[in-house]
């Protein structure tokens, strides 16, 4: 928000190039008579550059088949050329932020009344050739949810904002406005009269209104995963275009704090042509300014050809309010902000110098230094087409206030319009009126540089590539609290997106199998709580929810709604198992209520989920059923909570599965287990489809399960050995767990790991673990600010408690500390299952409890310190979807090293020994020394930051933290150079360990115990034919629209799905750990997914299902444009490395 936020000449003005038809003619003369010539210099310098770039051509019979498929771009480029490219390799651009990062000094130098810039000055001449024209556009930022809650700032402001749009606009056809989120615009659609809503409409079509971005919110672009981006900007896209008729194409992010590539790449593939950003490191802005490159093509670092290179205008100054927009001079700026006059509500100026009311004594002089403003602005740019916001948050509430801006900017552009000599042309405008304008004025002025690469997106402009990460407004306040701040709920916010992905994979089933029976009236009475499950998660990924960034109470409400929809989405997919198990028997509408429920509950929005506690008679067997969320089958070990430890695990079909039981530990010092017990067992899931299991009591022949053997380390106080169970003291000072992959060694004293030893090559790789603590004085929900480097806090003598058995090992630590309680408590687990994603990887859980005051202003870390030479480089991921290269600058302070880590983070040396750290919820990560890989877990603050929240942080909840760590090397022989600017890519065993963490198997049990005489048959459901590949991912499987299934009217299709190619490194294992296929040359069988179910027409589309033609969505090769919309006969489609594609399909039941 504005409100919380808070000496040289330009090196060279504009260079105008004008172009006349006379010298088009000549051009065409000099073409049409040395044409010949200069077809063979051309065939000739391609041909050399081909060689040189990449060898001596393949011959043909070495070439991959599929030949007839063409390509994704307009070089060229065969799908397996796309694939090899992304193993070290970038496209080249004109910009990159690392070279920003490794150029600028950050010095902070004052530049006067611009601070953060220099003094801007112009000869006068600029706009003799090009008049300068400026679009002033009115706008409100609208916070769903900050200091109050999305309905009380509907009640009290976004409401009656929208209707002082509707009525304003509409007196007079000058006047402009934007509006971004579709949260608000909906809820006013529900209380609008038919009049109003035909006005507004009105005003939409006539150009005077213009939706901008259209999302349900203006998402935060550090801790949400693009899942969820996708979610929130579908729901509102979708929303828009069938209530108002318009599909947005120029997107608004004034107030997210930093910006990611992989928002650039989903807006384009959305069709979004143009987008507008404002929140980046002052010393960013200001160098891109003194070369005027502030508009720029953003292409993402893997796009060898530019398809999605998207045009992005940067905002220069330090705020979007209205001081910090009309020019370099806040203190004239604000006299222009017309709404700070006497009778409003807003504050005066703080530079002393207030608005005027402007009147024929007065515009002379107020037009002109409004205009000074506008053209010392301008110089920052290329173009002579300018745009000035004119809005704050929450502005243009009452019809007084609106009229105040309008009526005062309308005399202003009267005066500066009426005046040629002036060169300038004002008015009010729209974001698309900005774009148009100055998108003609690029195609009649050449503004390229000499040796710029540019984009054939739009000529005239640098490409560039990279992130905005980490954000710092001014001074050393880098905003990098808020990628940690609430982590409880951002550890929900990742439980709700896949469960809403598993219950729409769900629900498209149920439809598919039941669309022609009555069972199919189940989903569809749903379909209320499942868009409402969608926009409670769309909701939650505004920049002030998921960030952790609101008022205690808004946290709250985010918090009941998520839980709210969580309930409701358990409920829809406990039933949905019963008739999916059920589909080939019974297709008759079922009962209201389910035979099954979740294993996993949760009692209250702000409570950690517990497991459901099973209690088997003498006699009988509950059912477990496992839902599988991912598109391959899965093996992996399960488990659940029972009283009795004396039971067994059958299948299906009643055989003895082998299972291990372990007591249940818990976060108490002086009571460790809880008298209850963990049954693991290995299951095995199809892809998307279910499983049943047996948890059975007094079966003869029932293998019972291997009781775990305990080893404990109880320092001082003892610890009892729980009944059952056989217990042996820990006496020696270092222990080890092994399976068949790993040995673990820990500290005993500290329960701390130390190294992982290879079975396989005995190579050692140290990992010591340290728990320490940050203080701060100044950190609050944005910023983190701490007065050195964390410290220990783990101390010796705490408890340790070894388990082992044939399927889990664990190591759990109850630490010693200097305060009474610790805030944190850990295990660390390894898995003997052989071929399966578990038996790679270590399991960290850190319990965090950060309560008590004697952790006040302190932010509590996990640090790992290896021997991994990384030479201060190590690679975060982008919302889940791509890797960024990180470095740690000596030049910046500590917090502005700080990073995002949505789900991964690893480091590696030349040699490619990597280590990876996945998470399955959104923090903070830095390499601060050499080998180190460090993650925030929790912060508790005091403070407010001064970024206008007016809190600190203490509403801290007991959490869960599950880490999984992977330690790979290379299998083929190549160095990665770590210096130069191409992220690298996970492995193919890397996205299978984050698939398993991010999509967790889903356990439901009966409700009614089943007796020992009645065996029921086998149920299972097993809805595609076999495993995808490795290397696809199904992002989403949904019926977009579900209200109008029925609806045969329509001639929309009713299912979407959206697949990705992942990319990844193939100089590390590529069968993915074991067992894994990949796709052959892009090529990928759509028609021949399903089993039972028939695709009868597939259609490919944009990312938010508005565009059916692949030229909205990108700079694509006109050839591949038509096959990718047609698909072959036969159902082939090529699929490329990081592509999100996404297809409309109709579906229906083989006969």
């Amino acid at each position: 928000m504005a409100g919380r936020r808070g000496a040289q000449t330009l090196p060279y003005s504009k260079v105008k190039t004008k172009t006349s038809r006379r010298r088009k003619s000549q051009l065409r003369d000099f073409l049409s008579t040395n044409i010949f010539c200069i077809g063979i210099i051309v065939s000739l310098g391609v041909f050399i550059v081909v060689v040189l770039r990449y060898g001596i051509p393949i011959p043909p019979s070495t070439r991959p088949q599929n030949s007839s498929y063409p390509p994704f771009s307009r070089r060229k480029s065969s799908p397996l050329q796309r694939f090899t490219s992304l193993n070290g390799t970038y496209s080249p651009v004109d910009i990159s932020t690392k070279g920003l990062y490794d150029k600028i000094q950050f010095l902070d130098v004052d530049g006067g009344p611009w601070k953060q810039g220099w003094v801007v000055k112009y000869k006068g001449d600029e706009w003799n050739d090009e008049k300068l024209k400026v679009f002033v556009v009115p706008h409100s930022h609208n916070d769903p949810g900050w200091k109050l809650t999305v309905e009380e700032y509907y009640m009290r402001q976004s409401r009656h904002i929208l209707d002082t749009i509707v009525e304003t606009l509409s007196k007079d056809t000058r006047r402009k406005f934007i509006w971004e989120e579709m949260s608000y615009l909906e809820r006013w659609w529900r209380d609008a009269s038919e009049s109003k809503k035909q006005s507004l409409i009105n005003l939409v079509k006539n150009g005077q209104l213009e939706i901008v971005g259209g999302g349900w919110v203006m998402n935060d672009e550090a801790n949400s995963h693009y899942f969820a981006i996708i979610e929130q900007m579908m729901e509102g896209n979708m929303w828009l275009a069938d209530n108002v008729g318009v599909v947005p194409k120029n997107a608004w992010a004034i107030d997210p704090f930093g910006y990611s590539a992989t928002m650039a790449y989903l807006l384009r593939r959305m069709g979004f042509e143009n987008m507008l950003i404002q929140r980046t490191h002052y010393e960013v802005k200001k160098e891109l300014a003194l070369h005027q490159n502030l508009e720029f093509l953003w292409r993402q670092v893997w796009d060898l050809e530019g398809t999605a290179d998207i045009f992005v205008h940067m905002m220069p100054f330090y705020s979007y309010d209205v001081p910090h927009t009309c020019g370099p001079e806040p203190a004239v700026c604000c006299q222009f902000d017309f709404a700070r006059t006497h009778g409003f509500s807003y504050e005066f100026c703080p530079w002393g110098e207030h608005p005027v009311e402007t009147n024929p004594s007065n515009v002379q002089e107020r037009a002109l230094k409004l205009l000074d403003q506008y053209r010392k602005k301008s110089t920052l740019y290329r173009t002579n087409t300018l745009l000035i916001p004119l809005g704050d948050d929450f502005r243009y509430v009452t019809v007084d206030e609106a009229e105040a801006q309008f009526r005062n900017y309308q005399l202003l552009f009267d005066y500066i319009n009426s005046n040629p000599s002036l060169n300038a042309e004002a008015m009010f405008g729209t974001l698309e009126d900005y774009f148009q304008t100055l998108r003609a004025e690029a195609e009649r002025i050449n503004f390229s540089r000499a040796g710029e690469l540019g984009s054939e997106e739009l000529e005239g402009f640098p490409s560039l590539s990279g992130d905005f990460f980490t954000y710092a407004d001014r001074q050393q306040d880098y905003w990098s609290g808020y990628y940690v701040s609430r982590p409880f709920f951002k550890a929900v916010d990742r439980v709700l997106e896949e469960t809403l992905r598993a219950s729409e994979i769900m629900f498209a089933l149920v439809m598919a199998y039941c669309q022609r029976h009555s069972c199919a009236k189940f989903p569809i009475n749903f379909s209320d709580k499942l868009t409402a499950a969608r926009r409670n998660l769309a909701l939650f990924q505004h920049h002030d929810g998921v960030t952790g960034t609101a008022k205690d109470h808004v946290v709250e409400d985010y918090g009941l709604r998520m839980h709210t929809s969580l309930d409701d989405l358990k409920i829809f997919m406990s039933k949905s198992v019963e008739v999916l198990l059920n589909i080939h028997n019974n297709k008759s509408a079922p009962s209201l209520v389910s035979q099954f429920e979740a294993e996993e509950v949760r009692s209250k929005y702000n409570v950690q989920p517990v497991h459901r506690v099973i209690e088997v008679s003498e006699g009988s067997a509950q059912s477990i059923v496992l839902f599988n969320p991912l598109e391959q089958s899965r093996e992996e070990i399960v488990m659940v909570i029972v009283t009795d430890p004396d039971i067994c695990v059958l299948s299906s079909n009643w055989s003895s599965v082998r299972s291990q039981i372990a007591p249940e530990l818990q976060h108490e010092k002086d009571k460790l287990f809880t008298e209850k017990h963990r049954v693991f067992w290995r299951a095995s899931v199809p892809p998307l489809g279910l499983q049943t299991y047996y948890i059975a009591n007094g079966y003869a022949g029932c293998e019972k399960p291997r009781h775990s053997k305990l080893k404990i380390f109880a320092g001082l106080e003892p610890v009892s050995c729980p009944a059952s169970y056989t217990c042996s003291k820990l006496v020696e000072d270092t222990v080890e767990v092994q399976n068949h992959l790993h040995t673990l060694t820990f500290d005993t004293k500290h329960g701390l790991l130390q190294k992982v030893t290879n079975h396989k090559d005995h190579s050692v790789t140290i990992v010591e673990e340290e728990i320490g603590m940050y203080s701060s004085m100044g950190s609050g929900a944005y910023l983190f600010k701490p007065t050195g480097e964390a410290q220990p806090i783990i101390q010796a003598g705490g408890r340790l408690v070894i388990s082992e058995g044939p399927l889990m090992q664990e190591v759990y630590s109850y630490p010693k500390v200097s305060w009474e309680d610790t805030p944190i408590s850990y295990s660390t687990r390894i898995y003997n299952g052989e071929n399966t994603v578990q038996g790679f990887f270590i399991e960290k859980e850190y319990h965090v409890d950060l309560l008590d005051s004697n952790f006040n202003d302190r932010e509590l870390i996990a640090r790992f310190k290896t021997e991994i030479e990384n030479k201060q480089i190590f690679y975060s991921d982008l919302n889940g979807f791509q890797m960024s290269r990180r470095e740690t600058y000596d030049k910046i302070p500590l917090q502005g090293n700080y990073y995002p880590m949505p789900s991964l983070a690893f480091l590696q040396n030349s040699e490619g020994h990597r280590f990876s750290i996945h998470s399955r919820q959104s923090l903070g990560v830095a390499s601060l020394r050499n080998g180190w890989l460090e993650i925030m877990l929790d912060r508790r603050l005091t403070q407010d930051d001064g970024r206008g929240l007016g809190q600190g942080v203490l509403d801290n909840r007991p959490m869960n933290v599950i880490f999984h760590l992977l330690i790979e090397k290379k299998v083929s022989v190549s160095v990665n150079d770590l210096a130069g600017p191409a992220p690298l890519n996970p492995s193919l065993l890397s996205h299978r360990v984050s698939g398993h963490l991010n999509y967790p198997m889903h356990i439901f049990v009966s409700k009614k115990a089943e007796e020992k005489s009645g065996h029921s048959p086998p149920k299972s459901f097993s809805p595609l034919i076999s495993s995808l590949p490795c290397d696809v991912h199904i992002v989403g499987f949904k019926v977009p629209r579900p209200l109008k299934f029925l609806d045969r009217t329509t001639k929309d299709l009713r299912f979407l799905l959206i697949l990705q190619k992942r990319g990844w490194d193939s100089s590390y294992c590529n069968k993915g750990g074991f067992g894994c296929s990949t796709l052959t040359n892009g090529v990928f069988d759509l028609f021949s997914m399903f089993n039972d179910l028939s695709i009868q027409e597939a259609k490919a589309a944009s990312l938010n299902t508005l565009h059916d033609y692949i030229e909205n969505v990108g700079s694509i090769d006109e050839r591949h444009r038509k096959k990718l919309q047609e698909i072959t006969s036969d159902g082939e489609i090529l699929l490329y490395p990081m592509e999100l594609q996404a297809y409309k399909l109709e579906i229906l039941l083989k006969q």
